[in-house]
């Protein structure tokens, strides 16, 4: 049922009665039962969530799934130790707040794809994010599951005041979100409030593992599609954009090396005669070893310019941690020739009085990167991504609710690039204004809301992360440490 809240079914509310049942299943539960029920729950659940991983491999989907599995099952053995409190529905959305966290985080950086959260931007829990972040409204919505649990038992116990005060608090949980003010509109905090922005999908030859087999092809597609656009923008068919997007590996050339592809994007860029963000793979000049996942700001006169270099690549994707041991086990990362090196700095840009803050493919999904560029003054985010290895398969829909969640939890426009799709305009409050379907090619130009007003989540929601779920989290260590104590001095009594 939780899966069902996500892509390719997209059912947001089936969240609070699939966690609602997870938590029935393990409250009152020994600590051992408590960590299988919530490793076969973690296990099930991201095994359909992660399906779209067995195009790079039936162990990878396995291996991550059971990891992702594990931190399901301590937050189980936290459920179980909870559930002896009275305020345990306050204390059970903390400890999975503290999963999404740590899961998010950790190791290698973590691994965040499947927070409850993403699931929920259709729906009115959505809308909490703007105020409490995203950890804040995976926390909201397993509160609702929480309180239909103590719904469904008063029910069952014919407590009929219990159940009306459950069921009331319930639907305010539901409906208090609509109360949250949401704007798509732009602002004038940091400058003007709106811009025309450009985004080009070319294309890739083929889709799955040998999608950039051909990277010449790859280069050539995008560097055509941004021709078209040039010709409709000089026969007034488009508008005229402050800047346009391409997508991440774009040019899988390194154009610093490969003087033909830097042609080639110079007289795409040229014909636009606006600077294009180009996604391009280019070489470390701190590491020759290495290999930089980058986005470059391309200047119709000047040339390459400011660049954004990934700072969180994926590993086991972009790079292989404990290579010397694993690559003689696994051929298949061989494919990886040389790690991707994580960047330095954050993704901003100004780019003709537009200040954008750019993310480049999975890493819309951590916490930390986003809140960066927000800090750091981004008035619309920017997203390079490549879901060509993955086209045909729920991946790109998910990725996609969790650009229009970032959209709404940040109140800024997401304008994404992709090779194959889904490229799209979001507005600030996750509504689509216009995108490029999957599998399809083309560009298109939107006028594009800008904002530099800070909702509220950005400022508190580290705070809410650190009180709910560290103080959710002592609670169960503290409740776990008084049970051990107890049964180490129930055995050492002595039986008159």
């Amino acid at each position: 049922m939780l899966w069902m809240s996500f892509p390719p079914l997209a059912i947001g509310w089936s969240a609070i009665p699939a966690i609602a049942l997870f938590i029935v299943a393990v409250q009152g539960s020994p600590a051992r039962q408590a960590f299988s029920l919530g490793c076969f729950f973690g296990a099930l659940f991201n095994l359909l969530l992660l399906h779209w991983l067995t195009i790079v491999g039936f162990d990878a989907w396995i291996l991550l799934s059971l990891v992702c599995a594990l931190w399901c099952g301590f937050m189980g053995v936290g459920f179980a130790l909870v559930s002896r409190s009275r305020i345990w529905p306050v204390l059970i959305p903390g400890i999975w707040v503290a999963q999404e966290w740590i899961r998010g985080t950790w190791p290698f950086g973590g691994f965040p794809w499947g927070t409850v959260a993403f699931s929920q931007v259709d729906t009115t829990a959505g809308r909490t994010s703007t105020v409490v972040g995203m950890l804040g409204t995976s926390g909201w919505v397993v509160l609702c599951s929480c309180v239909l649990v103590v719904l469904a038992r008063a029910v069952h116990s014919r407590q009929h005041n219990s159940a009306m005060v459950s069921a009331s608090l319930f639907i305010a949980l539901i409906a208090l979100p609509v109360l949250i003010p949401i704007t798509a509109a732009g602002d004038n905090v940091g400058g003007v409030a709106s811009a025309p922005i450009g985004i080009v999908q070319g294309g890739t030859p083929s889709i799955g593992m040998s999608a950039f087999d051909v990277r010449r092809a790859v280069l050539d597609n995008h560097v055509r599609e941004s021709m078209k656009l040039a010709i409709a923008i000089d026969h007034h068919k488009s508008l005229n954009p402050r800047f346009v997007l391409w997508p991440e590996n774009s040019s899988d050339l390194d154009p610093y090396r490969d003087q033909a592809a830097a042609a080639a994007i110079g007289v795409a860029v040229r014909s636009l005669n606006v600077p294009v963000l180009v996604g391009a793979v280019v070489g470390n000049p701190h590491d020759p070893n290495t290999i930089l996942n980058a986005g470059i700001l391309w200047d119709p006169v000047t040339g390459p310019g400011q660049q954004y270099d990934k700072t969180h690549p994926v590993p086991f994707g972009e790079y292989i941690p404990f290579r010397a041991q694993l690559a003689p086990l696994i051929s298949r990362f061989d494919r990886i020739g040389r790690d991707f090196a994580a960047g330095r700095s954050t993704g901003i840009f100004n780019i003709a009085d537009v200040t954008a803050g750019n993310l480049i493919c999975f890493e819309v999904a951590y916490n930390s990167v986003t809140e960066r560029l927000v800090n750091d003054g981004a008035r619309v985010i920017t997203v390079q991504t490549n879901n060509a290895t993955y086209a045909g398969t729920a991946q790109p829909e998910q990725q996609f609710i969790i650009e229009r969640m970032r959209a709404l939890e940040t109140g800024r426009s997401v304008v994404v690039a992709a090779t194959t799709g889904i490229s799209a305009f979001i507005r600030p409050d996750g509504t689509v204004q216009a995108m490029i379907g999957e599998g399809n090619t083309g560009s298109l130009v939107q006028i594009v809301s800008l904002r530099g007003e800070r909702n509220l989540g950005s400022l508190i929601a580290p705070y809410i992360t650190l009180i709910w779920g560290g103080g959710s989290v002592c609670c169960a260590l503290a409740v776990g440490v008084r049970a051990i104590r107890a049964r180490r001095s129930s055995r050492h009594k002595v039986v008159q």
